[in-house]
């Protein structure tokens, strides 16, 4: 696909992006953690109580499972701040780098929060919806960075974004992440058959963010803070 490098829009509202750093550095520092502190066992334990596995989740939903309703019902948020390797982490953290503080902007550093939180939490759904008989945890922040995605493309759709495809490219954003959403979907009809990649996820958050934000749109606009 491509790796984002930078963005021509600039901050309007708020002063710094806080809660976009707060979530890389979060995620970063238990990826570390499990990198290089955990043991086998812990990283197996982390990966079954906080991934998101729709089998268990589908169960507990059901009334059959063998974990507490309680623990799995938090699962599709857990299992945004684990990540399966360092691509994994690393291609997360750059479009957050690139996209993630112009949606707190618009959005407000609460209501990003939220925001984010609830686009992985659809993407989540989504997979665990086109995937319940699945026992492979699903981890990663990708769904709610797709959310992130979603939402970018419904506000700042002309916006000059600089991505790299073996060279650097300067396209609009639309015609950028209208690709990476082409790319989700082509993957999913043809290319990645028995891939480990949580692909509807992926569709799942960035249509959440996508929704989201036209549903906002007006107030976001119309509030001269930026916040909703």
């Amino acid at each position: 696909m491509f790796v984002p490098l930078h963005d021509d829009t600039k901050l309007k509202v708020i002063g710094f992006q806080w809660v976009t750093l707060a979530i890389m550095v979060a995620n970063s520092l238990i990826f570390l953690w499990d990198q290089f502190l955990a043991t086998d066992m812990q990283h197996n334990e982390v990966l079954t109580i906080f991934g998101l596995i729709p089998l268990d989740f589908v169960s507990t939903l059901r009334g059959t499972g063998s974990h507490g309703f309680v623990r799995e019902v938090f699962t599709p948020v857990t299992s945004l701040f684990l990540h399966g390797g360092w691509l994994h982490i690393i291609g997360n953290l750059a479009f957050l780098l690139v996209f993630a503080d112009n949606i707190e902007d618009a959005f407000g550093h609460l209501g990003f929060a939220f925001f984010y939180l609830l686009c992985g939490i659809g993407g989540g759904l989504m997979h665990v919806l086109m995937m319940p008989d699945s026992p492979a945890p699903l981890i990663g922040a990708s769904s709610a960075v797709a959310g992130v995605l979603g939402s970018y493309i419904v506000l700042f759709p002309k916006a000059r974004v600089w991505i790299l495809v073996f060279v650097p490219v300067p396209l609009s954003a639309f015609w950028a992440l209208l690709g990476w959403l082409g790319f989700q979907l082509f993957s999913i009809l043809w290319a990645a058959q028995g891939s480990n990649v949580a692909l509807w996820s992926h569709v799942g958050g960035f249509a959440v963010g996508f929704v989201l934000t036209l549903l906002l749109r007006r107030q976001i606009s119309l509030n001269t803070r930026g916040r909703i």
